[in-house]
């Protein structure tokens, strides 16, 4: 009977830590437009939570732009249609960028594409470096099997928007120019905040 209860203590302990790593890193992105509040899920994507991070504490995405935006209409060369915008590091330190990291698949994450969902970009697989994209709408041709990319592999979901998603929205229907922001929205910062 020790025995069992012990085990369950122990099972117990470790959802609890399991969970509270889940909420633990919390940042706002102030962009041009407005703020964008994102949670990271750093105990199930913690090599590409670490990544962004790193990026975050140095200060990095400080002048950072968003300069992609994907919608249903500019994508005619896709058979496979997404909704995204992408945004990066300061331009200026881009050639401090970072080595490239493992893949973490959703399928062994969890972490799907849903409406929100911040992703790190890449070509091939094991190339993301300090460029991401944040999901408008559902996502799931980007989840490991999805179609977009040819490889299957799909991309490394790390967090969710809780706040601010009309700001995401608002940079997507930024005016563009086949996929490129025009002017780009500019990320003024993205800092820690407790929970």
């Amino acid at each position: 009977m020790r025995f069992i209860f012990g085990f369950l203590i122990a099972v117990f302990a470790g959802s609890m830590l399991s969970a509270k790593s889940a909420e633990d890193i919390r940042v706002v992105m102030t962009t041009e437009l407005g703020e964008i509040e994102l949670v990271f899920a750093a105990d199930k994507a913690p090599a590409t939570v670490a990544n962004f991070m790193s990026y975050v504490d140095r200060g990095f995405y400080n002048g950072g732009v968003f300069h992609r935006a994907v919608t249903m209409d500019n994508q005619s060369h896709n058979q496979i249609k997404i909704e995204v915008i992408q945004g990066g590091i300061n331009p200026a330190r881009r050639a401090e960028d970072g080595p490239t990291i493992a893949l973490e698949r959703t399928r062994d994450t969890g972490l799907l594409h849903l409406d929100g969902t911040i992703s790190m970009a890449r070509l091939e697989p094991y190339t993301a470096t300090s460029d991401f994209f944040i999901c408008v709408n559902d996502q799931p041709e980007l989840d490991f099997n999805g179609k977009r990319n040819p490889d299957g592999q799909g991309f490394a979901a790390f967090g969710q928007v809780i706040r601010g998603m009309e700001i995401v929205r608002a940079i997507q229907n930024s005016p563009i120019e086949k996929q490129a922001v025009t002017s780009p929205v500019k990320i003024l910062s993205i800092e820690r905040v407790d929970k």
